[in-house]
């Protein structure tokens, strides 16, 4: 039990969100038994952050049941605010511009995390304790309201990135600066969700790393300044993309080396379906993805012990409650 934790979080919404506008569909749930399948395999245990499309799917209830009741996986809430009722028009065409939940009004922000939480709660006959936001935008009035729902743990930060460029409402400022959040897991302040303190949600970050050292880094900033512009450093997720397996078992080896307890994987669950998403958009690219899975989750079984979020937040209670300065 002293090994580090593996994590499994995946977004579970509908089929490429990226690029589609209009219509929402969600025909990738038929595709997610194959990577529940497979990571019981390897006895890995995952987490579903599933929003309002795929919680109203038929087939996606009828996953979410089984991954319950078989105790292999749990279910936990992802808001995409844009089409998470109840609605309320924002910009003028929310499916287009796909605003951040927290550029609504605060009033609409309580009332769509309320909303979302009770129906996966009805649908599926089990409390909501885990939660990943809507295009990772997060902040302290945020973290409030889940702390009122019941919520445990929340895994929105994504430590290392800075999301200011990537514009929701075309007049709002963008989403959240994550570059001075901290990259391993903490109990917030209530007060600053950058911060720990002493609440009873538990944030864990995505795992994530700079692809270049703090040299190359600090020359790469020099030369943008110099031009007038922001340097905005690369950054490595252990998120599946086409043929980087290598690099996704480099990060979690420096990730453990380096002591931290746990590594956090992510991908979306149309990310599972051929032409679901950008990244993989063939059968031959899906094929791909699941050869890289297994060689990744190959290496982790050694390394690592599988939880859920919530079971993860359980063991960090128990440290936090026999060391509570940390």
């Amino acid at each position: 039990m002293n090994k580090p934790v593996f994590i499994i979080t995946i977004d579970t919404e509908g089929d490429d969100l990226w690029n589609n506008c209009n219509q929402i569909t969600t025909k990738n749930a038929y595709f997610l038994p194959r990577f529940q399948e497979l990571c019981e395999t390897y006895q890995f245990k995952t987490t579903w952050l599933t929003n309002y499309e795929m919680i109203i799917d038929p087939s996606y209830i009828e996953f979410a049941k089984h991954v319950i009741a078989n105790k292999s996986g749990e279910i936990g809430t992802h808001l995409h605010a844009y089409n998470s009722p109840p609605i309320y028009n924002l910009t003028g065409n929310d499916l287009r511009y796909k605003p951040y939940l927290i550029e609504y009004p605060k009033k609409q922000i309580k009332e769509k995390i309320i909303y979302l939480t009770h129906l996966l709660e009805d649908t599926l006959q089990v409390k909501m304790h885990s939660h990943r936001a809507g295009r990772w935008a997060f902040n302290t009035f945020y973290a409030q309201l889940l702390i009122e729902q019941g919520y445990k743990v929340d895994c929105s930060v994504t430590p290392k990135i800075n999301w200011e460029r990537s514009i929701g409402d075309p007049k709002g400022s963008g989403g959240v600066n994550y570059q001075n959040f901290l990259d391993q897991a903490y109990f917030i302040d209530e007060q600053d969700v950058s911060k720990p303190g002493r609440s009873t949600l538990l944030e864990v970050p995505v795992t994530t790393q700079y692809k270049h050292g703090f040299l190359i880094n600090k020359v790469q900033n020099v030369l943008h300044r110099l031009h007038g512009k922001r340097h905005y450093p690369s950054v490595h997720w252990l998120r599946p993309k086409r043929g980087n397996v290598k690099q996704m078992m480099k990060l979690a080896t420096n990730t453990l080396a380096s002591g931290k307890d746990y590594v956090e994987f992510m991908l979306h669950s149309s990310e599972l379906m051929p032409g679901g998403s950008p990244t993989f958009k063939t059968k031959n690219e899906i094929e791909g993805l699941y050869d890289d899975l297994e060689q990744l989750f190959e290496y982790l079984r050694i390394h690592t012990i599988s939880m859920k979020l919530s079971e993860y937040y359980a063991k960090k209670l128990l440290t936090h409650h026999a060391n509570p300065q940390l």
